[in-house]
């Protein structure tokens, strides 16, 4: 990744991508943190690491790619302040939830910018992310992005801009969703008998294992189900419940459903 990349934002989202940057070989030197008010953990992150820090975008030099890891919330208020670091060769990314392209080039002008939806798997490397590139995106640009969110996970493209709202309600929040599925069988597994603790722990294990099993088989899911059931047995009993006309699978559409709906009106 023989690139230069500022990343203007150090919460949870951006240190995860700075830990796979470096993880992947990407030279500390290539890289610059924006950040008026990183937290200790990211100073003492970016010292170790031997990255450059800045408060403010004034006299720096227009990176390769700009990536923008803030919160959506704060969108308004920091895309006036870069316009300095935008250049022919400068893609623009953003990773916050509900910021079209649209926005970003009113602001920036007729700017190559990139949306892109990853998911908190980051942090552990793991991420699921998805982009969409405006057309104005070259291929090399496109590569390099696609290079930086590889380093954390795995990343998919669409063409079509609708598609990112059913993407954050999919994968960006789906991780909130397999977290309530662990704390739903804890709590079922201690009204069956068994000690909280014991319970949750059972939970955790079980639902990191299958995700594993999952992502290393080459079976689809629902080969994988099929594998856990015997007939008439215990499994049986209990997918006969979440598979009924009114179980998980009607109940899960209706929540993703009602994710990308305010992902529309939040953009």
């Amino acid at each position: 990744m023989n690139f230069s990349v500022m990343l203007v934002g150090a919460g949870n989202m951006g240190g995860a991508m700075l830990k796979g940057w470096i993880a992947n070989g990407m030279r500390p030197e290539n890289i610059t943190v924006l950040d008026p008010v990183p937290s200790e953990k990211m100073k003492n992150t970016l010292l170790k690491s031997k990255i450059w820090h800045a408060e403010s975008p004034k006299g720096m030099s227009a990176p390769d790619v700009l990536l923008l890891a803030i919160k959506p919330q704060m969108m308004d208020e920091v895309l006036p302040q870069l316009g300095e670091l935008v250049a022919e060769k400068t893609v623009v990314v953003s990773v916050a939830a509900g910021t079209r392209l649209a926005t970003i080039c009113d602001t920036l002008g007729d700017v190559s910018a990139i949306r892109v939806m990853p998911n908190t798997p980051s942090l552990v490397l793991r991420s699921m992310s998805v982009g969409c590139p405006n057309a104005k995106t070259t291929d090399a640009q496109l590569a390099r992005v696609d290079s930086l969110m590889s380093a954390i996970g795995k990343i998919e493209w669409v063409d079509d801009e609708k598609l990112i709202d059913a993407v954050t309600a999919v994968s960006g929040s789906g991780p909130a969703y397999v977290f309530h599925l662990a704390e739903c069988m804890a709590e079922a597994g201690v009204a069956a008998g068994l000690p909280r603790e014991l319970a949750m722990t059972m939970a955790i294990q079980t639902v990191s294992g299958a995700g594993e099993l999952l992502n290393q088989s080459d079976d689809e899911p629902a080969v994988l189900r099929k594998n856990v059931t015997s007939p008439n047995g215990t499994t049986a009993a209990a997918l006969e419940v979440l598979m009924a006309e009114d179980g998980m699978s009607p109940l899960l559409e209706k929540a993703i459903m009602a994710a990308k709906n305010r992902s529309e009106e939040l953009s």
